[in-house]
């Protein structure tokens, strides 16, 4: 059974009506992850400095040059994810502040998450138990090589760009599942989806993005 976040927190609900309300207007049309991100706390996922701007559509800096990233491209990156249906084994790549995590364990059976900051994981990791979102699991590791120990995963979504896809992560793909991953370098970046058809990989570019890079090894 996959969690349900109850509201919590000092934050109103009207702040994140408003949130959701940005999010349809802006195309988001999946009622379930509009309903995810509805009661998903945000203000918790950054800086108690920045709490009081957690439900605006922005990213926001979480330290280490990171972001939180912008709420419509979490919804956008979700829908993209569930697209062709709900993925029983998701991997993420690139934790963060955990918040994109949280959103996908509200949403699917099983999600595997990494991220090369141990502070970033440690802060995720208390978020999560707070939370009680106990369908996740993360570890340290370098993300462009993915996890491949728990492979083969149904869905994969990265949060940071690489200048071309790794291959271990195509790799780690299941026939028939989706990557969803923002590709490209300072010139420009593009959100694409990869969908495997066997030993063919289906591409489809979605639109422009601005995401910090990939850091790693793989190529």
């Amino acid at each position: 059974m996959r969690p349900h976040i109850r509201g919590i927190g000092m934050t109103s609900q009207r702040t994140r009506d408003r949130l959701i309300d940005r999010l349809r207007e802006k195309g988001i049309r999946s009622e379930a992850v509009l309903e995810v991100m509805r009661r998903t706390p945000r203000h918790l996922f950054v800086d108690e400095a920045l709490s009081s701007r957690a439900y605006e559509d922005t990213a926001l800096p979480i330290g280490f040059n990171q972001t939180i990233s912008q709420p419509y491209i979490v919804a956008r990156m979700t829908e993209a994810l569930l697209a062709e249906g709900i993925p029983a084994k998701v991997l993420e790549v690139g934790t963060g502040s955990g918040y994109q995590a949280a959103v996908l364990a509200q949403l699917v059976p099983r999600v595997y998450t990494v991220e090369r900051i141990d502070a970033l994981v440690r802060s995720a990791r208390q978020r999560f138990r707070t939370l009680e979102l106990r369908n996740i699991q993360l570890k340290q590791s370098d993300g462009s090589w993915g996890w491949p120990q728990q492979a083969p995963f149904d869905a994969i979504l990265v949060t940071a760009a690489p200048a071309e896809i790794p291959r271990p992560l195509l790799e780690q793909l299941a026939d028939g599942g989706r990557l969803v991953i923002p590709v490209g370098g300072a010139s420009g970046q593009t959100l694409t989806v990869v969908t495997r058809r066997g030993d063919v990989y289906e591409r489809e570019d979605l639109e422009p993005v601005s995401f910090v890079p990939l850091v790693g090894g793989a190529g």
